[in-house]
C-alpha cells in the first residue's frame, strides 16, 4: 500500500481511537442516575464509576511509551482497543455497583494506551511537514466526543437500556482492531530503554491512596483510615526522590521540577482541572435530581459548552499573544473559576436563558484555559525533556477529573447527610470546586515573565 494511503488509514485508526476514548468518558456522566436506579443503589453512590476509570488511566499512562516501544505500537494499540472492547462489554453485564467499578477498570487499562501511543505512532509515522495537520485531524475527534457524549447518553438512558452506552463500543473497536491488523507495522526497537517499574509504582501508589483518602468519611474510624492513606501518599512521594536521584533513568526526572513554568503549570493544571473534572459530574445530577430535567434534556443543556470550547479555540493565540500568558491566565482563570461557582445558584425556577448562558461561558473560558495552560506548561521544555514531561502532564490532567469527582461528589454527600437538604449541598459543591479553579490564578501568578509570548499550542 502507497505510504501516504496508509498514514491516512493511521490517522483514521488513531482519530476512531480518541473519539471512542472521549465518548465513553462524557457519555456516562449524563446516565449516572438511570445507572444507579437500576444497580438500585443512590445516583451519588455511583462516584466510583467515574473515579476507577479516570484513576486507571492516570496510573498506567507513564508505562504507555515503553509498552510500545517493546512490543511495538500495532500490537498494544490493538490490545488496548481489545481490552477497552472487553471491559465495555463487562461494563454492559454488570449486575452490581461492584462489578461495573471493576469493569472501568478493565476500560481504563485500555483507554490508559489510546490516546498515548496513538500519537507515537502517528508520530513515527507522519513527517514532519504533516505532523501538525495529522495531529489537528485527531484533535477533532477528541472535540466530537465531548460534543455529542451527554447528548447520547441522556437519549440512551431515557429510551433504551442504560447497558447499550457501552455496548455502541463494541462496533467502533471491532472496526479499530481489524485495521490495526491491516495498516499499522511492527515498529518495536531491538533495545528499548529499561522502564522505571519502582518509580512507576511508587507514584501510582501515591495517586491511589491520595484518592482513596480523599474519598473516605472523615469521622470516627474512617477519619483514621484516611488519615493512614494520606500518610501512605506522602510516604510513597517522598520515597520516589530519593529513588529517582540514584535511578540513570527514573520515570520522570526531578531535573523537570527545576523549570519553573512546568512546576508552576503543573500545580496550576491539578487545581485548575479539579473544578473543570467536577462540573460535567455534577450538572447532570443537579439537573436530573434537582430540577427534574429528563436525562436527554440533561445532556442537550451540556452542549453549548461543548460549542463554546469548539469556537472559542481560535482566540487563544491572538488574546494570549496580545496580553501575555500571567495576565491572560489571571484574568481566564477567574472567569472559569466563577462560572463554576455561578452553577451552585441554579434552581428550580431559575431562567432557561440565563443557564444556557453560564453553560456557554463555562465552555469558552474552559477551553481557552486548558489551551493556554496545556502551552505554559509544556513549551520551555527541551527536546530530552519533552517526553517525560508531556507523560507526566498527562497524567496529572487525568488524575485531576477523578479529583473533582471526589471533592465535588464528596461535598454533595456530606452536606446532604448534615444538612439534610440536597439543593444546598449542590450549591456549596459547585463553590468549594470553583474554589479549587480560583486557587490555581494564585499558582499562576508565580510564571516566569515573557518579552515575546510563543503562541499558544
Amino acid at each position: 500500500m502507497p505510504s501516504s494511503s496508509r498514514n491516512t488509514a493511521l490517522l483514521w485508526i488513531v482519530a476512531s481511537g480518541f473519539f471512542m476514548q472521549t465518548l465513553d468518558t462524557t457519555i456516562v456522566n449524563t446516565a449516572l442516575p438511570s445507572m444507579a436506579s437500576a444497580l438500585g443503589e443512590n445516583p451519588l453512590d455511583m462516584l466510583p464509576v467515574v473515579v476507577a476509570y479516570s484513576l486507571t488511566m492516570a496510573m498506567l499512562t507513564p508505562a504507555s511509551g515503553w509498552l510500545a516501544d517493546r512490543f511495538g505500537t500495532r500490537r498494544i494499540y490493538f490490545l488496548a482497543i481489545l481490552l477497552f472492547v472487553i471491559g465495555s462489554v463487562l461494563c454492559a453485564a454488570s449486575q452490581s455497583l461492584p462489578e461495573l467499578v471493576l469493569a472501568r477498570v478493565v476500560q481504563g487499562i485500555g483507554g490508559s494506551m489510546l490516546l498515548p501511543i496513538g500519537r507515537l505512532a502517528v508520530l513515527r509515522s507522519v513527517t514532519g511537514e504533516q505532523y501538525i495537520a495529522a495531529l489537528a485531524m485527531v484533535s477533532v475527534a477528541g472535540q466530537v466526543g465531548p460534543l455529542i457524549g451527554p447528548v447520547l447518553g441522556g437519549w440512551i438512558s431515557q429510551t433504551m437500556a442504560w447497558n447499550w452506552i457501552f455496548l455502541i463500543n463494541i462496533p467502533i473497536g471491532l472496526l479499530g482492531m481489524a485495521a490495526v491488523r491491516r495498516f499499522l507495522t511492527d515498529d518495536a526497537l531491538e533495545q528499548p530503554p529499561p522502564f522505571d517499574f519502582v518509580g512507576c509504582g511508587l507514584l501510582s501508589l501515591c495517586m491511589a491512596a491520595f484518592s482513596l483518602a480523599l474519598d473516605v468519611p472523615g469521622n470516627g474510624h474512617q477519619a483514621l483510615l484516611s488519615g493512614g492513606l494520606f500518610g501512605i501518599a506522602l510516604l510513597a512521594a517522598l520515597c520516589y526522590i530519593p529513588h529517582a536521584r540514584r535511578r540513570q533513568n527514573p520515570l520522570f526526572s526531578l531535573a523537570l521540577f527545576g523549570q519553573r513554568n512546568f512546576s508552576v503549570g503543573l500545580v496550576g493544571n491539578l487545581l485548575c482541572r479539579i473544578g473543570s473534572g467536577a462540573v460535567p459530574f455534577l450538572l447532570p445530577l443537579l439537573m436530573q435530581l434537582q430540577l427534574g430535567y429528563s436525562p436527554l434534556h440533561s445532556g442537550l443543556m451540556l452542549l453549548p459548552a461543548a460549542i463554546g470550547g469548539i469556537l472559542s479555540k481560535r482566540w487563544v493565540v491572538p488574546l494570549v499573544k496580545h496580553f501575555g500568558y500571567n495576565r491572560f491566565l489571571l484574568v481566564n482563570t477567574v472567569l472559569v473559576g466563577t462560572s463554576i461557582a455561578s452553577f451552585g445558584l441554579i434552581s428550580p425556577g431559575w431562567p432557561l436563558a440565563l443557564e444556557i448562558a453560564q453553560i456557554g461561558l463555562f465552555g469558552c473560558c474552559n477551553s481557552m484555559q486548558f489551551a493556554a495552560m496545556n502551552s505554559v506548561t509544556l513549551k520551555g521544555l527541551g527536546a530530552r525533556d519533552a517526553g517525560s514531561g508531556n507523560s507526566l502532564f498527562s497524567m496529572v490532567q487525568i488524575l485531576a477529573i477523578g479529583l473533582g469527582v471526589i471533592i465535588g461528589g464528596g461535598v454533595v454527600n456530606l452536606l446532604s447527610a448534615s444538612a439534610g437538604e440536597a439543593a444546598v449541598a449542590y450549591r456549596w459543591a459547585f463553590i468549594v470546586v470553583g474554589l479549587f479553579t480560583l486557587a490555581s490564578g494564585v499558582i499562576f501568578r508565580a510564571l516566569e515573565a515573557e518579552r515575546q509570548v510563543a503562541a499558544a499550542r
